[in-house]
């Protein structure tokens, strides 16, 4: 059952109910391998689910448009303090929804419609956000992209400084949403530095990667570092943005009231949980797992005949061209989810597929590590795969269901957060 338990919503409205309990238990029984995805903490789990959610408070700590604010204004200020240890950075704000409109605070608090901006090409593994064509900042903004190269599927950091120079953007964007490799933010900001634009690191994936040590941070190199607070943080569904002292102002009310109005302090209170949990010890050791079993998924999938892009991984995404094994991404990943792994398709760099029938897979290891599954396991999760690869195409569901059950068993020795 759900933990912490439901009995006034199962009583209220058994039909919402019966769907929590049919989500907790489909996440329990399934390998969860979406980069995107964790598990978080029951502690989160009942920060989020508190009387929080009933206040306003727009504005921030002692600056609110509300009364009542005592207790509110405490945590923001907790979530903040813990935000800045972390990540060691001079200034946090807490309050972004999601990490969309985090990264339209960095526009809105620093360029205009028509500026320059530069940001990963999102079929290169980029995000909408980074100046996409079908986004608002792609259409509101004069938007250039980088890409990676062809024979290493990595960004190729010469060809970033020739196009910087040649469009001087006004901001420049580096991380994104399917990158396997790590992240150059030196190299980023001096080419930044060299053409007087603000350099911005989306580090939403990677964001409980750096809190844990196990990626390099872009403190230090990056003015605005833009995160969303779940994924490998750990936390609940939310963003924070980061920043230097000199942008923290611009950056605050680009937030409120340039975008949203009252935060969700049942949110933020979440994410103050997750940044304790993420000052300790352990996390560390959990951060190094999710890299550990990324690298040991990555080696096994690759001898099983799988193509990574760029040949592996140093974090904790994997992405892979699957029409070797004679399918595509779309296809391989619904049979995936009835053999009980849970994945996305995803396109690949120079795919000649449609984005919504690509060639790709991504995948994560977040929340298998954050379950007790280590690097023993991995190859067994490779195995599973290749073989529904195989079964799919042979129309074979007797076959997927066979590994359903597998996954099943072996899942049930490894508790879950959220589920007793």
């Amino acid at each position: 059952m759900h933990q912490p338990a439901i009995p006034h919503l199962a009583a209220a409205d058994p039909d919402i109910a019966q769907l929590v309990e049919g989500e907790a238990a489909r996440q329990f029984e399934k390998v969860r391998l979406i980069a995107s995805e964790n598990y978080v903490s029951t502690a989160v789990l009942e920060a989020t689910g508190s009387v929080l959610t009933n206040k306003y408070s727009e504005g921030y700590a002692g600056k609110r448009y509300y009364e009542g604010q005592q207790f509110i204004d405490q945590v923001e200020t907790l979530a903040i303090e813990r935000a800045k240890a972390v990540f060691g950075v001079d200034h946090a704000n807490v309050q972004p929804y999601s990490g969309s409109p985090a990264n339209l605070a960095v526009y809105l608090a620093l360029a205009a419609p028509g500026d320059t901006v530069m940001g990963m090409a999102l079929p290169a593994g980029g995000h909408l956000t980074h100046g996409w064509s079908v986004s608002a900042t792609g259409k509101w903004f004069r938007a250039v992209q980088y890409g990676v190269r062809k024979d290493t599927g990595r960004v190729d950091m010469d060809e970033v400084r020739d196009l910087a120079r040649a469009e001087r953007p006004k901001l420049i964007f580096c991380g994104g949403t399917a990158i396997p490799r790590t992240i150059d933010f030196p190299a980023f900001a001096e080419i930044a530095a060299e053409v007087g634009a603000v350099l911005v690191a989306d580090i939403a994936h990677i964001a409980g990667l750096v809190a844990g040590g196990a990626h390099p941070s872009p403190v230090g190199h990056a003015q605005i570092i833009s995160t969303t607070t779940h994924k490998t943080l750990r936390g609940p569904r939310g963003a924070m943005l980061m920043s230097d002292a000199e942008h923290a102002k611009a950056l605050d009310k680009a937030v409120f009231p340039g975008l949203q109005g009252g935060p969700h302090n049942h949110t933020t209170a979440g994410i103050a949980v997750a940044l304790a949990e993420a000052a300790r010890p352990e996390f560390r050791e959990y951060a190094a797992g999710v890299v550990a079993n990324a690298k040991a998924l990555a080696e096994a999938l690759t001898a099983r005949g799988f193509d990574l892009v760029s040949g592996g991984t140093d974090n904790h995404l994997i992405l892979m061209d699957v029409t070797g094994k004679g399918t595509a991404g779309k296809p391989l990943a619904k049979a995936l989810d009835r053999a009980g792994i849970e994945l996305n398709y995803n396109t690949v760099p120079f795919d000649p597929r449609k984005p919504f029938d690509p060639s790709g897979l991504r995948l994560g290891t977040g929340a298998i590590t954050t379950r007790g599954l280590g690097t023993e396991q991995m190859p067994q999760i490779a195995e599973w795969i290749d073989r529904t690869a195989t079964a799919a195409n042979d129309g074979d569901e007797t076959a997927i269901a066979t590994i359903a059950a597998e996954v099943k068993e072996l899942l049930s020795a490894y508790p879950m957060p959220g589920w007793a």
